[in-house]
C-alpha cells in the first residue's frame, strides 16, 4: 500500500524527551518485503531494489529506500517504476517467507507485552504500560524492540512512542528509516498542529482536497475551526472525528484480539484470457499459493472466495463457507473451482482471477476434519511434506503436473505480486 510521507516537524521541546505516560508504541518494519528479500542477497544491500512481478500489468509490492529516492512507491505499476529507476534490481515476491518472518517478529512483540494489536504483517501497536517495571522506560523498550528484531531477523524497524495510538503511528512514520521518535504528552498538540491536514487519520486525498478548498491546510487550522463548521463541510461524524484528533484526543486502546482477516492471491494476466482450461490451472496455482501461506502462518480458514475481473474491469466475487477450517490445497482448489464453474462462463475474456480464504483461526485450535475417502496419510500430510521439500530444495522442487511450464501455452509464467 502506498503511504504518504510528511516533512519531519520541527522539534517541539529541547533536551531528552519526557516519555512519562507514553505507553503506546507503534512498530513498523522498514521496507519490510524488500528487506526480507535482501536477506539472501547481501550484495544488493544499499542499491535500488524493487519487489514485484515483471509482466506489463504487475505492480510494485515494495522497494528499498534507494529506489524510493527515485520516486518508486508501493502499488505503482512496474512499468512506471522501471522508467523512474531503470538501474533497479527486480526480485520476485516470497510470500511464505514474509509470513514466517512476520510470525517471528510478532513473537518478539508478545515476549515484551501481551497487549499487541497487529495491523498487517509488518506493523503493530504495543501497549507497554505493564512492562515498565521489568524493562524500563518506554523509550528503552522501543530501543529493545529495534535491537531484538535486528539481531533475530536481520531487518530494521522504526518505532513511534506516544500517549495515544494515532500519535504513535504518526511518529513511527516520521522516524523512518530505522529510528525512534518520542512525542511527550505535553508536546502532542504542538507536534500535531505543525503537520499538514493530510497527516490526520481518516483524511484521504479527496477529504484533503475538500479541506484545502476551505482554506484548512494544517492540523492547527482544523483545531481552530469550530466543530459545527467542520461537520457542515464534512459530515457530522467525520467533522467531529477530525476535530478530536486535531487536539490529540484518541481514546482507543490497543486491542490484542485483532487477527488477520484473510489470506489471498490474485493473478493479473498480461493480456485477456478466454480459455476455461487455462483459468482452471490458474485457480489451482493460486489455491496452492494461498494454502501454503496459510500453513506458513499457522492459520486455517472456513470461507473461500473467488474473484474474477473481466476485460471491461467489471469485477465479481463468489464465496462459500466450509463446514470446518482448512489449510489443504486440494480442498481450497476444489471449492474455488466449483465457484468458477457455477458462474457458467464460456468464452468470457478475463483479466484477473483471485482466491482468498477468510474466517481464519489458529490451526492448532482448528478441528482436524479429514476429507471424504481420505486415507490415513492423506492430502494434509502430502501438503506438509511438499512444504518441507520446498523449504529445503526451493519453491520449484515440487509442483502439480498441471502447473508445469510445458502445460502453459499462453505465456511465460511471471511472479505473482500479491
Amino acid at each position: 500500500m502506498s503511504r504518504r510521507r510528511f516533512a519531519t516537524p520541527t522539534q517541539v521541546s529541547s533536551g531528552p524527551p519526557d516519555d512519562s505516560g507514553c505507553h503506546i508504541l507503534h512498530v513498523d518494519m522498514d521496507a519490510f518485503y524488500a528487506s526480507v528479500s535482501l536477506l539472501d542477497r547481501p550484495d544488493l544491500v544499499g542499491t535500488p531494489v524493487i519487489v514485484g512481478g515483471t509482466s506489463g500489468r504487475s505492480v510494485v509490492l515494495s522497494a528499498t529506500y534507494e529506489a524510493r529516492a527515485s520516486g518508486v512507491t508501493s502499488a505503482m505499476p512496474m512499468s512506471r517504476a522501471m522508467r523512474l529507476c531503470p538501474t533497479a534490481t527486480v526480485l520476485p515476491p516470497e510470500h511464505e517467507r514474509y509470513a514466517a518472518v512476520s510470525k517471528a517478529v510478532f513473537a518478539t512483540f508478545s515476549s515484551i507485552t501481551p497487549l499487541v494489536e497487529g495491523l498487517s504483517l509488518d506493523e503493530a501497536f504495543l501497549d507497554v504500560s505493564g512492562a515498565l517495571r521489568l524493562l524500563g522506560r518506554p523509550t528503552e523498550i522501543a530501543e529493545l524492540v529495534r535491537a531484538r528484531i535486528l539481531d533475530e531477523q536481520g531487518i530494521t524497524c522504526s518505532v513511534g512512542v506516544a500517549p495515544t495510538k494515532f500519535v504513535a503511528k504518526l511518529a513511527s512514520g516520521l522516524a523512518k528509516p530505522d529510528g525512534v521518535l518520542v512525542v511527550p504528552a505535553a508536546d502532542v498538540v504542538p507536534f500535531l498542529h505543525q503537520l499538514p491536514v493530510g497527516a490526520l487519520w481518516g483524511v484521504g486525498e479527496k477529504t484533503e482536497e475538500s479541506l484545502t478548498r476551505l482554506g484548512l491546510r494544517t492540523v492547527a487550522d482544523i483545531a481552530h475551526t469550530p466543530k459545527p463548521t467542520l461537520q457542515r463541510a464534512l459530515g457530522e461524524v467525520a467533522g467531529a472525528h477530525l476535530h478530536e484528533l486535531s487536539w490529540g484526543r484518541d481514546p482507543r486502546r490497543v486491542e490484542p484480539t485483532r487477527e488477520e482477516k484473510s489470506v489471498g492471491a490474485d493473478e493479473t494476466f498480461p493480456y485477456d484470457v478466454d480459455d476455461p482450461a487455462f483459468i482452471q490451472r490458474e485457480l489451482l496455482r493460486l489455491s496452492d499459493r494461498v494454502a501454503g501461506r496459510l500453513r506458513a502462518a499457522g492459520l486455517s480458514g472456513r470461507t473461500v472466495t473467488l474473484k474474477v475481473r473481466f476485460a471491461d474491469f467489471t469485477t465479481i466475487t463468489r464465496a462459500r463457507t466450509l463446514p470446518d477450517p482448512t489449510d489443504v490445497s486440494r480442498q481450497i482448489y476444489a471449492t474455488a473451482l466449483e465457484l468458477y464453474r457455477a458462474l457458467g462462463l464460456q468464452r468470457a475474456r478475463i483479466r484477473l482471477v483471485g482466491v482468498r480464504v477468510s474466517s481464519l483461526v489458529d490451526s492448532e485450535r482448528a478441528p482436524i476434519q479429514g476429507l471424504l475417502d481420505e486415507p490415513e496419510f492423506g492430502w494434509r500430510d502430502a501438503d506438509r511434506a511438499i512444504d518441507r521439500a520446498k523449504a529445503r530444495f526451493g519453491k520449484e522442487a515440487v509442483t502439480s503436473a498441471a502447473l508445469l511450464r510445458s502445460a502453459d501455452p499462453y505465456f511465460p509464467r511471471q511472479p505473482d505480486t500479491t
